[in-house]
């Protein structure tokens, strides 16, 4: 078969061309660092990668979640310790009132107290999360879920507990119609009486300030306090364990982010030893076709004529 001059100059430019082209992917590689950098350069490898970067941004919403259930969970356990102490401080307070050698006026400073204390504990219930919400708000409330109107407190939130947006279940607030509101008493015979942490307190102010019969207004009122605080330490123990719950959590996203980074790393990521050595192969490949080319461009009868 006759080969023309015309023929070999095309094959030569294609050559050189190609050689053009795979000396700039490697340089490329090189420079990014990584083997695949479009999807053309390797489908199966670009694939896996994006599998795993979706992985890695699910479980960083995942902790972005997390530590929100965190720092919620966290004023709700150190709220509820604060409920437990004031209610202890009542509790101390109405026994002292039971003492039999005070007088009524000693009794209503007592009660004056109880009253200061009652006021905390609103306070304490309408505890912020510091995103806008409210700890003790359920399942959501505009304002603050709990209202002192006329001497009366009120939840006017939503019943319940909000969910993280994750793939792990996790509590952006507490229950506090539960916690502070549905509270009762076992009154013996199969007869409860039920109240809230305030109407407690309330009880125990009207029934001292009366002081018709002080002995029966401190047992009462010290049989519902103590219920009062039973609810609260099982709340709070509840706030614990979630936060238990949530270091358990938080040591699976990061293992399973750290998998899926490897992953996305084996997929696409270059062997930088491999890499330079295939890159020298190719400049030395691109200027062998460099020089026939020149060779070939020697080879035209005007050039044979001179």
């Amino acid at each position: 078969m006759r080969l023309s001059t015309a023929f070999r100059y095309e094959q030569s430019i294609a050559n050189l061309q190609q050689r053009q082209q795979d000396l700039s992917t490697a340089q490329m590689q090189l420079t990014s660092g990584k083997r695949v950098n479009a999807a053309s350069d390797d489908p199966t490898a670009a694939a896996r990668a994006e599998r795993a970067l979706a992985s890695i941004a699910r479980a960083n919403a995942d902790q972005r979640a997390v530590q929100a259930s965190r720092n919620a969970m966290s004023l709700a356990e150190s709220g509820l310790g604060n409920a437990v102490d004031l209610m202890q401080t009542a509790r101390e307070t109405i026994v002292a009132a039971g003492n039999g050698t005070y007088s009524q006026s000693e009794r209503e400073a007592l009660t004056a107290k109880l009253r200061e204390i009652r006021k905390q504990m609103v306070s304490v219930a309408n505890q912020p999360d510091g995103g806008g919400g409210y700890v003790f708000g359920g399942k959501g409330s505009a304002s603050a879920p709990f209202t002192d109107t006329a001497g009366v407190v009120s939840f006017n939130g939503t019943p319940g507990q909000v969910l993280a947006a994750s793939t792990e279940e996790v509590n952006l607030t507490m229950n506090g119609e539960a916690i502070w509101m549905n509270i009762t008493r076992d009154l013996g015979g199969g007869v409860t009486e039920s109240f809230s942490a305030f109407t407690a307190l309330d009880n125990a102010i009207a029934d001292l300030e009366t002081g018709t019969n002080v002995s029966g207004a401190v047992t009462t009122g010290l049989a519902r306090l103590d219920r009062v605080l039973g609810q609260f330490q099982t709340a709070r123990s509840q706030a614990g364990e979630m936060l238990n719950r949530l270091d358990g959590i938080e040591s699976r996203l990061a293992d399973s982010k750290l998998a899926s980074q490897t992953e996305k790393s084996n997929a696409e990521d270059l062997d930088m030893v491999e890499a330079i050595s295939q890159f020298q192969n190719k400049q030395t490949g691109y200027e062998a076709a460099l020089q026939s080319y020149a060779s070939i461009q020697k080879m035209s009868l005007f050039q044979y004529i001179s």
